[in-house]
């Protein structure tokens, strides 16, 4: 008994001080600091210093005398504390530490400078939204155990050098469909984060479908509490309140993201068409609708009070968002003529300049004629029609933006491979190299350059309701397509990316993100 007394105690000694009962010591953690090279997305340059900086207790956050300064400096001492254990407090005196500044330079609106050696980590930018997209790539500097909430080990090494930074493309989106499934405002929020990471500075919400209304509209309130009371396979639904919605744009400009309300267009209307019988031409309101058919729906194009009502909608949804957007879908609108798609076009977009908001649509769109400064997002296929892409691309030389979106690149929804338990294949299967390994500037035929705006990964959520469900639809591909968006084409490189890819698996893992782990990156083993 003692002598098993005596090999239980040795047991528990050697596990407390990590090695295996069964002789096998785990894999050290790693003292060495992060390269720039493992970032995503790629930063445009890069300058290897020889000597890194150490965040230790004795660090501050060191900010310029501006509020949007230490709100951002606030935000990183939020993500530092926890694994750290440091007080790590914010202040606005002293030099040394991990400093953050805003100063005139070559950044543009979004791009920032980092400088790390041993005396310190200094961040500068013009903007403060530079700032922020600098503390994620600090962020990713670091070990992942940074993302933990209990106090880690360390040590917290910043790798020594320059790092430039400023984007390709303005528009660096994600897409989050709450209408076919309803996401709450703290699902919401989750994702909102997830995109942060990566530089995503556009969150596109899908508030309206034919399976639910998801907005608060005061002019119009069978829409959410009737419109809004159902959801694919029959659920419960749910809307935002005004409340609601003002919350989530708050916290995602918290994040720098513009927050793109869609209200979508004549067609995927039924949720809408349901609550109010005289928006329909005949008078008679449809049954809600819980599959995921489309084209079937159309607001009544020859009632006026058809443009009464957008006009409400439109009216009280730009007051609630200060960003400059505003999507009214356009769509798979089957069931509307082409006369009608048109007319109801020339009445819709100029409602939204009465509101102060610039058009997106859907590339169907550029079947009307867009709006001046209008952007279309271009949702078809590599196998989508030359005649097709050519209106598109006649759109683009005419001076309409395109915010490239193809079903069988970026599709978040779209199954990985034909096993994949969540997920569509009707635009194909869409494993994580097909989704980076493409230009988007060479993307659509006869478009010039100048025209593409940028890059957005939608997510439907037909087949996802929960949190877990959307975050393994979306990464691994989610950080190739803000590299897309991101970083200069000079820097894509499947062969390289693949390598940066896995490596922030052990992120992920911290943070609690599911994920699918595709045979084509060589993740870490355990």
């Amino acid at each position: 008994m003692k002598n098993r007394t005596l090999r239980l105690l040795g047991s528990l000694l050697l596990v407390a001080l990590g090695v295996s009962v069964t002789g096998a010591a785990p894999a050290p953690r790693s003292t060495s600091p992060t390269p720039f090279d493992r970032v995503i997305p790629a930063p445009a340059h890069t300058t290897p210093g020889e000597n890194p900086y150490r965040i230790t207790r004795g660090t501050h956050i060191r900010v310029d005398g501006s509020r949007e300064a230490r709100r951002v400096g606030e935000y990183l001492a939020g993500l530092l504390r926890p694994s750290t254990g440091y007080r790590l407090p914010v202040t606005d005196r002293g030099a040394g530490g991990i400093r953050l500044r805003l100063r005139q330079g070559p950044f543009g609106a979004e791009g920032y400078r980092l400088d790390s050696g041993p005396g310190g980590v200094t961040i500068t930018a013009a903007a403060p939204a530079g700032l922020f997209h600098g503390v994620q790539t600090l962020r990713q500097l670091l070990p992942a155990a940074v993302e933990k909430d209990s106090v880690q080990p360390g040590p917290w090494l910043v790798a020594g050098g320059t790092l430039q930074d400023t984007p390709r493309y303005s528009w660096r989106g994600a897409m989050l469909d709450v209408s076919r499934h309803f996401f709450t405002v703290e699902q919401v929020k989750r994702y909102i984060d997830q995109l942060a990471l990566y530089k995503i500075n556009k969150l596109h919400l899908h508030l309206s479908d034919d399976q639910g209304w998801r907005i608060a509209i005061d002019s119009w309130p069978r829409l959410a509490t009737y419109g809004g009371s159902t959801q694919v396979g029959g659920g419960p639904g749910g809307h935002y309140t005004k409340a609601d919605y003002k919350e989530i744009v708050r916290y995602a400009s918290s994040r720098y993201l513009e927050v793109v309300p869609e209200i979508d267009m004549p067609g995927h209307t039924n949720a809408a068409l349901a609550s109010y019988a005289d928006l329909n031409c005949d008078g008679v309101a449809p049954p809600l609708y819980t599959g995921i058919a489309v084209g079937f729906s159309s607001l009544c194009a020859g009632k006026e009070i058809t443009y009464d009502f957008v006009d409400d909608v439109i009216r009280e949804l730009a007051a609630l968002t200060p960003g400059r957007h505003l999507h009214i879908g356009g769509d798979e609108a089957h069931s509307t003529s082409h006369e009608d798609y048109v007319a109801f076009m020339e009445r819709v977009q100029p409602i939204v300049a009465r509101y102060g908001k610039t058009v997106v649509g859907w590339h169907q769109l550029t079947g009307a004629t867009p709006a001046e400064g209008a952007l279309a997002q271009y949702w078809g296929l590599d196998g989508t029609s030359a005649q097709e892409k050519e209106r598109v691309a006649a759109a683009a030389r005419n001076g309409t933006g395109i915010i490239l979106s193809p079903a069988d690149r970026i599709y978040l929804d779209m199954k990985y491979t034909a096993d994949t338990p969540l997920g569509l294949s009707w635009a194909g299967l869409v494993e994580v190299r097909r989704a980076y390994d493409w230009d988007p500037a060479a993307y659509l035929p006869g478009a010039p350059a100048s025209a593409i705006r940028g890059v957005e990964a939608p997510l439907w959520s037909e087949t996802l309701t929960r949190s877990d469900e959307i975050e393994y639809m979306a990464f691994p591909r989610l950080p190739g397509v803000a590299e897309l968006g991101w970083s200069p084409a000079s820097t894509h490189d499947w062969d390289a990316y693949k390598v940066r890819l896995a490596a922030q698996a052990e992120r992920w893992e911290a943070l609690g993100v599911d994920f699918y782990r595709s045979p084509q990156v060589p993740w870490p083993t355990a």
